[in-house]
């Protein structure tokens, strides 16, 4: 599929109720429309083309740029070129696709997490709280995970909202997995008060990280 074809296709997979949603929710004008299972389904045409992955990256446009996490070869890509994809998004949709489809599969992930750790950009610093917390879940030998708590009971309740909500993510697993720090994490929490009025809808958990645990704690026993 050429970048040409690739364009047309999503452009007419695109809606005006879609376009408002993202409007709502801040991704920017350069948007089609299209829903995210309607993404899904050009990429399982294309599959993997690394090249045409680039220049969908390159438009600019919300849907090219989701195709392009999917249809991407995250070994072809450089620290510097990732570094610089991360950097270029503002929108938690579109983050939350290349953290998990591309930044998750890199090679040089962790030397990335420990840059992004230390830096205010807010879509690197939410990479890299995103990789903490895939660390804290399945690899957490290293970590000092009272000095996260730290961290993130001073910044998060001033953090920007693209960091800021996988920061508290972070916290919630950090309660979840380790057990011996629950106590502190609702604590911080409570303190912190982030996400305590988050609209949900009927039968889902609230991100407000007490209610949270408490939650998936009581599915435990």
């Amino acid at each position: 599929m050429t970048l040409k074809q690739a364009m047309a296709e999503l452009k007419a997979l695109g809606t005006e109720q879609m376009r408002q949603y993202y409007a709502k929710n801040g991704a920017g004008k350069d948007v089609f429309g299209c829903k995210m299972g309607d993404v899904r389904n050009v990429a399982k045409k294309v599959k993997s083309d690394h090249a045409l992955a680039m220049e969908l990256w390159k438009t600019g446009n919300l849907e090219a740029r989701l195709l392009a996490t999917l249809v991407c070869k995250p070994k072809e890509l450089s620290a510097k070129e990732l570094d610089a994809m991360v950097r270029d998004v503002d929108y938690a949709w579109l983050a939350d696709w290349l953290n998990s489809y591309v930044v998750k599969q890199h090679p040089e992930k962790e030397a990335l997490r420990v840059k992004w750790m230390k830096d205010k950009h807010a879509s690197a610093a939410r990479a890299g709280w995103s990789l903490t917390t895939e660390r804290v879940i399945k690899d957490p030998a290293g970590l000092d995970l009272s000095v996260l708590l730290d961290r993130i009971e001073r910044e998060m309740g001033k953090a920007p909202e693209l960091t800021k909500w996988t920061m508290n993510f972070c916290l919630g697993e950090i309660g979840m997995n380790h057990p011996a720090h629950r106590k502190r994490v609702v604590a911080i929490g409570e303190k912190v008060g982030a996400y305590r009025d988050y609209p949900c809808s009927k039968g889902c958990t609230s991100p407000y990280v007490p209610t949270w645990i408490a939650e998936m704690v009581s599915r435990q026993k």
